[in-house]
């Protein structure tokens, strides 16, 4: 079976255990019961400190490819497999980042005086997720077929010690951006660098986004010319086109050259502008749509999970095309207000204001414009009316804060 009760010291049971291996080709199925894909392993991150070492999701064969599903979106693991909580599921296929273990690389390994033949997980308590309960063992000779010991996680606690660097960044990936940019800037720089060799580009990408902009570029400097692009590929433009501002002319070329033709050009554009204007702050990349998109259409694009929260609390309505430099533009809309209209109604019946700014406006006049109407972003539009980007919020904050505000200012109370 796959599930089985953890007793008590007092006779009772606690949360059931599953073992890994027996989750090999069991089917992952939809709300409604439908085939999504078979699991084909477990991802496991590796110990941090005393905690159990956390499970993060499934590996699940999907159509000749594997993807990950994680445990958020889990809601039950049995007999019958795993039963995805609702919504979709996200079809980039899954490559296993530095510091995560998969199950079953476990099996067969050398631990607590015997052959590692199963791990078990179990959901953790109080923190969400799933975390490692304990391993199987099989002592004395395999020819045998003994049945294996059951013992806690921590008697072969060396199955998941992956060493000080990978412990340290699995930590740090737990952080917010911003509370994870405050560590590495207390790093040495050559620890730094072997950070920035670890993280995938999407993660170098999104902590380059909370750095300071001399910092961005040392880290970039410890890198390799096409990873560099590969990474500022990956940002969002406005803080992309930042980061290349402060390069030296010649560097900043070099690296453009090494980018795809599409981001550079778009990069390039950007930079045209003083970086103390609503030109300089903007986004390239704004939530964009024609009049006559239905609301269905335009919230499941909010609800994609790799829009920027400031970003998808804000749309904008556009004659076509619908890419910057786009058609007339003809307004904005609050997610707040799609979420009271019916799904089929077409977005440009529900268009709230057509407010925006030029793009050579000063940051400051910018930041009043912002409160005065109490915006959590705003449309930047050439002199012919056409969308050239939108400036949120966050963005105006971090530039009219003092430099070194990061250093004390992430700070929970």
């Amino acid at each position: 079976m796959v599930s089985a009760a953890k007793a008590t010291d007092d006779g009772g049971a606690t949360a059931r255990q599953v073992f890994t291996s027996r989750l090999k080709g069991r089917p992952l199925v939809d709300s409604d019961g439908l085939l999504i894909g078979r699991v084909s392993n477990v991802v496991l991150l590796p110990l941090v400190g005393n905690e159990p070492p956390r499970a993060l999701g499934l590996v699940v064969a999907l159509r000749r490819r594997s993807i990950f599903v994680g445990f958020g979106r889990v809601g039950e693991l049995s007999l019958d497999g795993a039963h995805l909580l609702g919504g979709t599921v996200d079809l980039d296929p899954f490559t296993q980042r530095t510091g995560e273990i998969m199950a079953s690389e476990l099996y067969g390994r050398h631990a607590a005086g015997g052959i590692v033949v199963d791990v078990a997980i179990v959901r953790s308590d109080p923190r969400p997720g799933w975390e490692v309960s304990a391993v199987a063992i099989r002592r004395g000779l395999v020819l045998r077929a003994r049945s294996p010991e059951i013992v806690p996680w921590q008697d072969a606690r060396e199955l998941f010690d992956a060493g000080p660097l990978t412990e340290q960044l699995t930590s740090l990936r737990e952080m917010e951006p911003a509370d994870l940019a405050a560590a590495v800037g207390q790093m040495p720089a050559a620890r730094r660098g072997q950070l920035a060799a670890a993280l995938d580009d999407e993660e170098l990408a999104d902590l380059l986004e909370e750095l300071p902009e001399q910092d961005q570029v040392r880290l970039l400097d410890s890198l390799e010319l096409e990873r560099s692009a590969d990474v500022v590929e990956e940002m969002q433009p406005d803080d992309a086109a930042d980061l290349l501002a402060e390069m030296p002319a010649e560097q900043r070329e070099r690296l453009l050259l090494a980018m795809r033709s599409v981001q550079a050009d778009e990069l390039r554009r950007l930079l045209r502008y003083d970086a103390k204007t609503a030109g300089g702050l903007m986004t390239s990349q704004p939530i964009v749509f024609t009049p006559d998109t239905p609301v269905a259409e335009v919230l499941a694009r909010v609800r994609d999970k790799t829009q920027p929260a400031t970003l998808a609390a804000q749309v904008y309505v556009c004659e076509p095309p619908a890419m910057t430099p786009t058609g007339l533009y003809l307004g904005s809309v609050g997610f707040q207000r799609l979420l009271r209209r019916a799904p089929s109604t077409s977005i440009g019946e529900c268009v709230e204001a057509r407010l925006f700014v030029r793009p050579e406006m000063p940051e400051r006049e910018l930041a009043a414009r912002l409160a005065a109407y109490n915006l959590m972003g705003v449309a930047v539009c050439d002199s012919d009316g056409r969308l050239l980007g939108a400036v949120t919020v966050d963005d105006v904050l971090d530039r009219l804060l003092p430099v070194d505000w990061r250093a004390g200012g992430t700070e929970t109370r």
